[in-house]
Parts: structure tokens; C-alpha cells; sequence
């Protein structure tokens, strides 16, 4: 029995992302485009948002991506939260790109170990296939279709966190900037964790900046702070970050809880 109760609480952590979008989330005006991607053999649906100045302008952008980036999950939601933030002038005018889920638990999980991981879907540690489609075939692909700045950032919750924070140790030139709210580190026996020591000593000269968030959830609170521990200890130079300790929120709720403050703090340092 408390071996059932562990799988479906991972179970509800992995889908707490995938279901429709609030009633209280406009859907913004945006482009949806398809790419019949090699990397993960199959087509990959991606809606675009661009500020208001975009198309009034010449300037190139910053661009921001995301998984569970459909219209009927959180595309919307950090769309409209950017165009908050653009239109007070609290951050420069960006990108966001929305990569659509197929099969959430499969791209956004890296490999593992513990049998019981393996039990929430079909198919699991698909990460790596993700993280080439994005790198091969989607950003050449914004490049072409947009005006862009080399600087790219990505965000998201749950396991789609801890797809940002793989890619932060295992692929960091990736992008510029990290953002993972309630990150399922404890995936694979919380490897990534008990890696971090050896991935930070060979990290690349050029600076990142990191902000992830910890709920009261105590499965994925436990290790958030592990994490944040190692960053304080290791001191790296080169990684300017930030961890939001929010024992208040549940892991329902810490996703529009901090969103203003994750994105404030990563895009406009000045503040």
C-alpha cells in the first residue's frame, strides 16, 4: 500500500502541468507552427508569442522557451505574464516559444535506475532526444522565423523543472538563463543532486543565471534545498543564482505564486 501511494503522488506531480489551461488565462494572440522533427520522430506542434513592438520594430529579441508550452496548458499563462511585465516596463520585450506535449513524462524525465520511476508511464528518459530537438531543429528554426539575440532562456514546473535543471548541468550553453519552479529532482534517486559537485567543476566560463523554487512538498523541498546547500558551498564564479525556500505554496500553486518574481529576477537583474 505506501508503495502504491508513492507512485501516484509521482504520478500527480508529473501530470500537475498537463491538464487545460485555467478559465482565467486568455488565449494571446500568437502563431502556431509544426516541425516534422528527426530528433524525436514525430511532429511537434510550437506556438510563438511576440510583443506588441515586435512587428512595429527592427530589434532583435531575447527569446524564452518552454515545455508545456500548448494552448491549453501554460502557454498562455506566461504569455499574458510577460506582456504584463513588457508593457510596466519592468523587462525588456522577449520571445516565448511553447513547445506543445505528445508524451510529457517521456521527453521531460532523463534516465534512470529505480524501477518504481519507470512505472509512470510507458516510456520514460526520453530527455536527451528533447533537449537535440530543441537544440538541432528548433532553434535554427525560431532563428529563421524571428528577429533574435544569442540570449535564450528557458522555464518550467514540476517535470518540466527538472527538464531545466538537466539541461542546466548536463547541456548549460544551452541557454543563458534557468527557471524551475518546484523541480522533480528526486528522479532517479535524486541524481542530479548527487551530482551537482562534479557537473558545477566543469562548468563553462561564460556566466549563467539560475532561480528555482521549492513548495512545501516535502519530496521535492528536501532536495531543492540539498541543492541550494551545494551552490552556497561551491561558490561558483561563474553561476549568479537564486533559491525561493516558499514552504507555503503547495506544488499546485508555486508555479503563479513566484512566476513575477523568477522572471524579474533572471530578465532584469537591476531589480
Amino acid at each position: 500500500m505506501k508503495l502504491h501511494y508513492l507512485l501516484l503522488i509521482m504520478v500527480t506531480l508529473f501530470t500537475s502541468c498537463s491538464g487545460p489551461t485555467a478559465p482565467s488565462d486568455p488565449i494571446p494572440t500568437h502563431e502556431t507552427f509544426t516541425i516534422n522533427s528527426s530528433q524525436v520522430g514525430e511532429v511537434r506542434t510550437i506556438n510563438v508569442w511576440v510583443p506588441d513592438s515586435y512587428n512595429a520594430g527592427q530589434d532583435s529579441l531575447a527569446v524564452m522557451y518552454m515545455a508545456d508550452g500548448g494552448i491549453k496548458e501554460d502557454f498562455p499563462h506566461i504569455a499574458n505574464t510577460l506582456a504584463k511585465l513588457v508593457k510596466e516596463e519592468k523587462i525588456e520585450p522577449l520571445i516565448l516559444v511553447g513547445i506543445e506535449n505528445t508524451e510529457r513524462r517521456r521527453d521531460l524525465t532523463g534516465f534512470t535506475e529505480v524501477e518504481k520511476d519507470k512505472e509512470i508511464a510507458p516510456v520514460v528518459g526520453g530527455a536527451d532526444k528533447f533537449r537535440a530537438f530543441i537544440a538541432k531543429e528548433l532553434f535554427p528554426e525560431i532563428d529563421k522565423r524571428y528577429r533574435t539575440t544569442s540570449e535564450r532562456s528557458i522555464i518550467g514546473e514540476s517535470a518540466s523543472g527538472l527538464f531545466v535543471m538537466e539541461t542546466f548541468f548536463l547541456a548549460p550553453t544551452m541557454f543563458t538563463n534557468y527557471i524551475a519552479f518546484d523541480p522533480s529532482l528526486w528522479w532517479n534517486n535524486h541524481y542530479l543532486v548527487g551530482t551537482a559537485k562534479d557537473h558545477l567543476s566543469k562548468f563553462p566560463e561564460d556566466g549563467k543565471r539560475i532561480w528555482f523554487a521549492g513548495s512545501g512538498a516535502e519530496d521535492i523541498s528536501t532536495f531543492t534545498k540539498q541543492l541550494a546547500d551545494i551552490l552556497e558551498k561551491e561558490k561558483s564564479s561563474n553561476i549568479q543564482w537564486h533559491y525561493a525556500d516558499e514552504p507555503k505554496e503547495s506544488h499546485a500553486t508555486i508555479f503563479r505564486a513566484t512566476k513575477e518574481k523568477a522572471i524579474l529576477w533572471t530578465l532584469n537583474p537591476s531589480r
